[in-house]
C-alpha cells in the first residue's frame, strides 16, 4: 500500500523527512510534465512550461492504543507480556492508519479517478479480465500501478481463476496455494485485507498517489500504578494522510462480495 513508501517518496522530492516533521502543514510540490512547442526558425523561443501545482497535508490526525493488566495477570501469564501488549496496541494503530487511508481513496470523486469513473465489475467475481480493466485504467493515465489492493473475497475469488491456479498461465507463477495468497500480477503486488470493503479493488502506482507523513511515529510508553497493582502500555502516533495525484488510483466496483 501506498504509506509504506513515505519517506521514499519525500526524499525523491525537495524536501528531506526531518523538513517535514517541523509543522503541522506540508505543502507539497508536484512537478509537471515539461512542454514542447512548435517553432519556426529565427522566432523567440518559449522559456516557460506548465506552473507546478501544490498539495496541502494536515499532519493533525492522532492515533491511540493502550492495554492493562494486573500484577496476578503478570504472574499468571505464560508468555511475555510486556511484548505482547505492545505488538497488540502497534497492530490496532496500523489498522487505524489503513483506515485512514483507505477512506481517503473512497474520498475521491469518481471523475477525478483513473479513467474518469469506478470500473463496474457488473456483480461478477475478481478474474483475470477485471486485473486487466484496473491496469489499464491507470497506465492510460501515464503512471504505473505497483499495488493491487483487495479485500479478502476477492483475493480468493482469484483463486477460483483458472490463470491463477494452473501452471501454464503466466500468473499460475506468483500464486502460492498453500499460503491461499496471489503476491504479485501485471506488476503490482497484491495487498489483500478486511480492511478493504468487499466488492471494491483498487490499483495505483504508489509511487506518485499519495503521501503519509509522520508527525509523530509510533512510540510506545509503560506504565505502572503500584498502588492498585495495575500496569500498562500506551502507543500513540501523529500523521496525516493526502492523495497526490488522484489519476493514479483506479477503482473498481459492484465486484460479487461471494466466492
Amino acid at each position: 500500500m501506498p504509506w509504506e513508501n513515505t519517506e521514499e517518496y519525500i526524499r525523491s522530492g525537495h524536501r528531506d523527512v526531518e523538513e517535514f516533521q517541523q509543522d503541522t502543514l506540508k505543502t507539497i510540490t508536484l512537478d509537471e510534465k515539461a512542454v514542447a512547442y512548435r517553432y519556426a526558425e529565427g522566432t523567440a523561443t518559449r522559456l516557460s512550461g506548465k506552473k507546478n501545482s501544490t498539495v496541502d497535508v494536515y499532519t493533525n490526525v492522532t492515533a491511540e492504543a493502550s492495554e492493562e493488566w494486573t500484577r496476578e495477570f503478570l504472574e499468571d501469564a505464560t508468555w511475555n507480556v510486556m511484548d505482547n501488549m505492545a505488538e497488540k496496541v502497534g497492530r490496532a494503530l496500523g489498522e487505524e492508519e489503513t483506515n485512514r487511508i483507505i477512506a481517503l481513496y473512497g474520498a475521491i470523486a469518481d471523475a477525478d479517478l483513473a479513467g474518469g469513473a469506478p470500473i463496474n465489475q457488473g456483480g461478477a467475481a475478481m478474474n483475470w479480465n477485471g486485473l486487466v480493466k484496473l491496469h489499464n485504467a491507470v497506465r492510460s493515465e501515464n503512471w504505473r500501478p505497483t499495488v493491487l489492493a483487495v479485500n479478502e473475497v476477492q483475493l480468493h475469488q482469484l483463486l477460483t481463476d483458472d490463470k491463477f491456479i494452473h501452471a501454464q498461465y503466466l500468473p499460475a507463477g506468483q500464486t502460492d496455494l498453500e499460503q491461499a495468497t496471489v503476491t504479485s500480477v501485471l506488476g503490482m503486488r497484491v495487498q489483500a485485507s478486511t480492511l478493504v470493503p468487499n466488492g471494491t479493488a483498487y490499483a495505483l502506482d504508489t509511487r506518485v498517489a499519495s503521501v503519509m507523513l509522520l508527525r509523530r511515529d509510533v512510540t510506545v510508553e509503560d506504565w505502572e500504578d503500584i498502588k492498585n497493582g495495575k500496569y500498562g502500555v500506551r502507543a500513540t502516533t501523529r500523521f496525516g494522510v493526502g492523495v497526490l495525484r488522484s489519476k493514479a488510483i483506479a477503482k473498481m466496483t459492484n465486484i460479487s462480495t461471494t466466492l
